[in-house]
């Protein structure tokens, strides 16, 4: 039976969310008084839900939505607001919260809120749980120049390569950060032929030629293809774009500290840095990426 622990300073509040919660048979509801006491309570009862108030003493929701989210990152958190509140709210939704429901709409929105968020969690547990009897990975993804989907494609391959083992946590973001490059260059250099001069450039520029190329052919007709090969040994990437492609021998030298401070080539020197091997086709519109997995007594 999911577990819901109510953070509020108010003892009147406490109780009134606390009986709406009750109306459903499946909830058992705990209390906390303010986020200093809700932490020492997560610790010993482990929740599935947190439920706080934003406007608290010694320790406010915002605070608390930070130190649940550093601490137990599995466990979600719901924001209760009152009028006033907003701009607080949306920075604790940026910091981490799952949703949030007005105190004037409880009666409405709270349960099914719950419930809802309750649902979500309980589902990402039983994927992570499935990721951990993963053991081979073979996938192909066919991209469109759709910037929205690069971030949740590289948090999927990262869970792939830590679930498979071929990662341990640092090593993982490092792969995620020469992915989400390889990516973003086939993207944004290859597909969309925008320079790093006018990326790093004039924003208005660059904003302005970035919309006109994503509606434009052939430009906005053409899409990225990324295929990953897990095993516990070793992790292969390759990245393809529809561009006209590149020599890579052309770029600067990254590694020159005369160099460094440049746009150009910083993409691929961060690839070359956290892969083990990083090859491009003939033209330059193919990137393939080797991650070997990193023995101790290597």
């Amino acid at each position: 039976m999911p577990t819901v622990l109510v953070v509020d300073d108010s003892s009147v509040d406490r109780s009134r969310i606390g009986g709406l919660l009750l109306k459903s048979p499946e909830l058992t509801v705990e209390y906390a008084a303010n986020g200093a006491e809700a932490l020492q309570r997560i610790a010993q009862i482990e929740p599935d839900l947190v439920l706080t108030d934003l406007i608290m003493p010694e320790m406010d929701g915002l605070e608390l939505v930070a130190a649940v989210v550093a601490q137990f990152p599995m466990i979600p958190v719901i924001l209760m607001t009152g009028r006033g509140n907003e701009e607080t709210a949306v920075r604790a939704l940026r910091a981490g919260a799952a949703s949030y429901v007005p105190k004037s709409m409880m009666q409405t929105f709270l349960l099914e809120t719950v419930q809802s968020i309750l649902n979500a969690a309980e589902q990402e547990h039983c994927e992570i749980r499935l990721l951990d009897c993963l053991r081979y990975s073979d996938t192909s993804f066919h991209l469109h120049n759709d910037v929205n989907m690069i971030a949740p494609l590289v948090n999927h391959l990262h869970r792939t390569i830590r679930a498979i083992g071929v990662c341990d946590h640092t090593c993982g973001i490092r792969v995620s950060v020469a992915l989400e490059e390889a990516i973003n260059n086939a993207m944004f250099h290859g597909n969309l032929e925008i320079t790093s001069a006018v990326r790093t450039g004039d924003r208005e520029e660059y904003r302005s030629l970035l919309a006109e190329r994503l509606r434009t052919p052939p430009y906005c007709d053409r899409s990225i293809d990324v295929q990953a090969r897990v095993t516990p040994e070793m992790a292969t990437f390759i990245v393809r774009d529809q561009g006209p492609g590149f020599d890579p021998h052309t770029l600067p030298d990254p590694t020159d500290p005369e160099n460094l401070e440049k746009a150009s080539g910083r993409g691929l020197l961060l690839m070359r840095t956290f892969m083990d091997s990083v090859e491009f086709n003939s033209i330059g519109n193919q990137v393939t990426m080797v991650k070997r997995l990193e023995r101790e007594d290597s």
